[in-house]
């Protein structure tokens, strides 16, 4: 794929060790490997017409939907991802609204994936849309970081007709950082010891993982730019931000030893979702309590294992949102089990006068079916386990 020095192409580094090749430490090389504005693109990149044109993916506005992208042209208008479709129709009257079609996107994305471990083993992917790559490897042998990111960038448009945004540095966050900054089409280096000064300017809410309320946190303690929350000391940091400061302070200064993991342990699998009118309860909330256990079973199916927790989430009509969790004897994956212990979770806690916007089931203790122990005793009548405790 990349017309890279032969060697090894499967010998990135996951830290800034020295390689038994090499008499001096290695510098990690690390991109940041994002596809821009995905599922509007791929909705363009499918339907010509699109092209050019504001687009947004999501469900409708009567039933509640939220953006999931949005194409640049929509963006000049203040539409955002995770903004209700209602406002983001107000924001820009001549979006075309197009539902989501998560099969066509995931099969995008395992092509792009590819592409990815065609140049390095160490991928891990973030989401369907972007991954980390270590390519300490290739920089080792002799390759440029900006040579390697070029070609990346001109394989995937080759593969799939998309665009690619990518920061490469010595660390994961600036990485990140790096690619954010150069979209969409975008393509930023930052050279090793220059990390610092490059992030020192920028908004610290640029960090991975400030958020809005983090930020209103720094902000008024005068912690305005990254350079700000750098000039802390570790008893400031913690003060502000608890355990988690150090670590935050650390990332401002351009130091993040975190690898890129290229195994990723599936947590849990689950479904839900929003009402275009808030339910009681009665048959049409336990149809919707069906209709997801059967979705989740689905999902089980397709990654191959079962789960022995059930979890059930209900977010009230005045956005209030509780969850209510209860462990089965035996590991599941099919429906009738799933909806049986969801709506004993429901039954515990719903009241005539509840009104819901919304409700999901998530499963978790993942286990693969061939680890799973077979009870002494097979069930001679083939009933789902009987009722959980809580």
């Amino acid at each position: 794929m990349v017309p890279l020095p032969p060697a090894r192409r499967d010998a990135g580094l996951p830290s800034a060790m020295p390689s038994h090749r090499y008499a001096i430490p290695v510098i990690r090389t690390i991109i940041h490997a994002d596809l821009d504005a995905f599922y509007a693109s791929v909705e363009q990149l499918d339907r010509p017409e699109l092209r050019g044109k504001p687009v947004v993916v999501g469900g409708p506005p009567e039933a509640r939907g939220v953006v999931a992208a949005a194409s640049y042209e929509a963006r000049r208008y203040g539409v955002r991802s995770a903004m209700p479709m209602s406002r983001a129709l107000r924001l820009c009257p001549d979006c075309v609204r197009v539902p989501p079609r998560f099969d066509r996107y995931g099969e995008l994305s395992s092509r792009v994936m590819a592409t990815f471990r065609a140049l390095t083993p160490l991928v891990e992917p973030l989401s369907l849309d972007e991954a980390f790559l270590d390519v300490t490897g290739w920089v080792a042998d002799g390759a440029e970081p900006e040579a390697i990111a070029r070609e990346l960038k001109e394989e995937v448009r080759r593969q799939t007709r998309l665009t690619l945004s990518v920061g490469v540095a010595t660390s994961k966050s600036v990485a990140k950082i790096a690619s954010d900054m150069g979209k969409p089409d975008g393509l930023v280096v930052v050279t090793p010891g220059k990390e610092q000064a490059f992030l020192a300017p920028l908004p610290v809410r640029a960090l991975w993982g400030v958020g809005p309320k983090t930020e209103q946190r720094l902000r008024a303690a005068g912690i305005v730019t990254i350079a700000d929350l750098a000039a802390r000391s570790d008893a400031d940091a913690a003060r502000l931000l608890g355990s988690w400061g150090p670590f935050l302070r650390d990332m401002a200064r351009g130091i993040d030893d975190r690898g890129v993991e290229t195994e990723h342990e599936r947590k849990s699998v689950g479904a839900e979702a929003t009402f275009a009118q808030d339910l009681p309860d009665g048959p049409e909330l336990r149809r919707e309590l069906r209709r997801i256990a059967e979705d989740v079973a689905r999902r089980l199916a397709r990654a191959g294992v079962r789960g022995r927790t059930v979890a059930l989430k209900l977010r009230y009509h005045y956005f209030k949102t509780i969850t209510r969790q209860t462990t089965l004897p035996e590991p599941v994956a099919d429906a009738r089990s799933i909806e049986r212990a969801a709506a004993m979770l429901l039954d515990a806690v719903v009241r005539p006068e509840d009104r819901f916007r919304l409700l999901g089931i998530q499963c978790s203790k993942l286990t693969e079916p061939e680890a799973i122990q077979p009870p002494l005793l097979p069930d001679a009548g083939g009933e789902a386990p009987g009722p959980p405790g809580r």
